[in-house]
């Protein structure tokens, strides 16, 4: 089972347009996120399974209400999650994470060393759009009849590997670009629909139940009542 660095650490208030700009560009490497963002959550899960929450600053921004200077003096696409390093902005959380895995200290997640993994790796972390959108839409039609292939995709992905309960066998960053999405559909479709994504697939119960053992990754979940509301806020 995958292990990550075990650092509790309290949750930033998130700046509005009230707040003062930190002092940016001034070598500290800072991380701009929301708490409730999916895409924002794949780069702080990876922060922390690599053990790099002293070393890279959160600052969590109110999306709903977000400060002028962000866009303005930080990232001009004016959306999270985004890097401060070395005295330029980074955003994309998939070429993100890579970035972390890359450029810091702490476990590897991508297996260079393994070809057959790392190709492997790099088709599931393509297939991110194709699963996400097809998640997203689902829910305006049938979903059950709609997630089954994507979800079939996943399952049989799961099989591929077997020196781990993950889809690259060992946890990696492919697991950290799914899990958000994951975490939310499977609360929203359950509870709007009553349709459980892991019904009659056992291997996706079963990372599932290894991805909540992961600290790195459990300090990083929304409380799902939280999540519905989200949802039906984008639905109505």
């Amino acid at each position: 089972m995958a292990s990550s660095p075990s650092v509790l650490e309290d949750r930033p208030a998130p700046l509005d347009a009230t707040a003062d700009p930190p002092a940016l560009f001034d070598g500290t490497t800072r991380l701009y996120t929301s708490y409730g963002c999916p895409y924002a959550q794949r780069v702080w899960i990876t922060r922390n399974f690599k053990g790099l929450q002293k070393k890279i600053k959160l600052v969590p921004l109110d999306l709903g209400n977000r400060p002028a200077w962000y866009k303005d003096k930080v990232y001009p696409e004016n959306k999270v999650p985004a890097l401060e390093h070395y005295g330029k902005i980074i955003g994309e959380s998939l070429d993100l994470i890579k970035y972390l895995d890359n450029s810091f200290e702490g476990p590897s997640l991508f297996f260079p060393e393994d070809q057959t993994k790392r190709e492997f790796g790099e088709e599931l972390l393509k297939y991110t759009d194709t699963f996400i959108k097809t998640m997203w839409a689902s829910l305006k039609s049938d979903p059950f009849k709609e997630t089954a292939p994507v979800l079939d995709y996943l399952e049989n992905s799961l099989y591929k590997f077997d020196d781990g309960p993950f889809f690259l066998g060992q946890f990696s960053l492919v697991d950290i670009a799914y899990i958000p999405f994951i975490e939310r559909f499977q609360i929203v479709l359950n509870e709007l629909f009553k349709c459980e994504i892991t019904a009659e697939r056992p291997k996706l119960s079963a990372w599932i139940e290894e991805m909540n053992k992961i600290d790195a990754y459990a300090q990083t979940k929304t409380d799902s009542k939280e999540i519905v509301e989200i949802f039906k806020r984008k639905l109505m």
